[in-house]
């Protein structure tokens, strides 16, 4: 996964932190293809799926389910073919690690992973859990902030600022394209991927992307001009 990582927790228990520390190092030791004696890396060097382990599999499924639900907008294989886990790999876990939060009982966190968003539960005063989106033309300036509620519980962006050009087709740099998106859903693993299929399927695919999906939208264009759906519009100002 190659990223950094926070939690914050409305509670005393350190070992539901840790929980998550272990959910994450493990899909990092497994998945990254940065760490050439990962499981991902292997495979990259020619391991044979049906040799690969139940987890790698397991990923491998869901993006194959994504693939096809997008009509090939998010998609695992670079142009080159090397089979490259990373657009699902961070939401899996993340919903990995709520899962662990679950079990010790952990019912009011933030869990940030490389800018990506899931909560549960409220903050330490007792409200929704607010969250910023970065400015793609200044890293260091929030574009806006929302707050996540019971129906929409993450928070996902993708484009060409936090990690380079990595979404393989990307419509970036094209009239029709889009420099940033970011999706709010219900759950990480659908905010994560669509805004991946977003970015790469560009303005041909946001219409049938936000009449599929339970999803709300804001874009930045070439320009920086925003379009912002009236569900994401509605947790703006409940964030203000």
């Amino acid at each position: 996964m190659g990223t950094v990582s926070s939690l914050e927790l409305v509670t005393e228990d350190q070992l539901a932190a840790a929980s998550v520390a272990r959910v994450l190092n493990s899909a990092d030791a497994r998945f990254s293809l940065y760490r050439p004696d990962s499981e991902l890396s292997a495979v990259a060097r020619g391991l044979p799926l049906v040799e690969a382990s139940a987890e790698v599999l397991a990923a491998y499924a869901l993006a194959l389910h994504w693939r096809r639900r997008t009509e090939g907008q998010f998609t695992a294989h670079r142009p080159d073919g090397v089979l490259d886990l990373s657009g699902i790999v961070k939401s899996w876990a993340m919903a990995a690690a709520r899962d662990a939060l679950r079990d010790r009982g952990a019912w009011n966190w933030c869990l940030n992973v490389g800018g990506d968003v899931l909560t549960e539960g409220v903050d330490h005063e007792g409200r929704p859990w607010v969250v910023g989106i970065a400015d793609p033309a200044d890293r260091g300036r929030l574009l806006t902030a929302v707050s996540l509620d019971d129906d929409r519980r993450a928070i996902a962006t993708s484009g060409s600022t936090e990690r380079g050009d990595h979404i393989w087709g990307a419509r970036a740099l094209d009239e029709n394209g889009f420099r940033q998106v970011t999706v709010i859903a219900p759950d990480i693993v659908t905010a994560d991927v669509l805004a991946t299929a977003l970015v790469a399927g560009g303005r041909d695919y946001l219409d049938e992307a936000t009449s599929r999906f339970p999803i709300e939208v804001l874009t930045v264009d070439r320009a920086g001009e925003l379009l912002i759906t009236p569900g994401m519009r509605e947790a703006m100002h409940a964030a203000a």
